[in-house]
């Protein structure tokens, strides 16, 4: 199962090394990032592959979610196919 990971907030150090430590300790592999930062706001967004993960995908919502929360970040994952349906234009 291909899932869709949104991180947005404001930039400081480790964000990305977070979100792939936690993907990285769960068995989920990363297949594609991409980020941006604008006038000190970080942006990242992340295809991944949970084919092999050892929790799921409601664990690790809530995974990321806590872990974002406690830096001021708000991240979410979603199944692939949802974020496009949504995101449909």
């Amino acid at each position: 199962m291909k899932i869709v990971i949104s991180v947005l907030g404001r930039d400081r150090v480790g964000i990305i090394a977070m979100v792939a430590t936690v993907l990285a300790e769960n068995g989920v592999n990363i297949l594609n990032l991409d980020q941006t930062i604008l006038d000190g706001f970080f942006n990242m967004i992340m295809t991944a592959d949970m084919a092999e993960a050892k929790i799921s995908l409601k664990e690790l919502q809530e995974i990321l979610k806590n872990k974002g929360e406690a830096i001021g970040l708000e991240i979410r994952a979603q199944h692939a196919d949802i974020f496009q349906v949504m995101h449909r234009v």
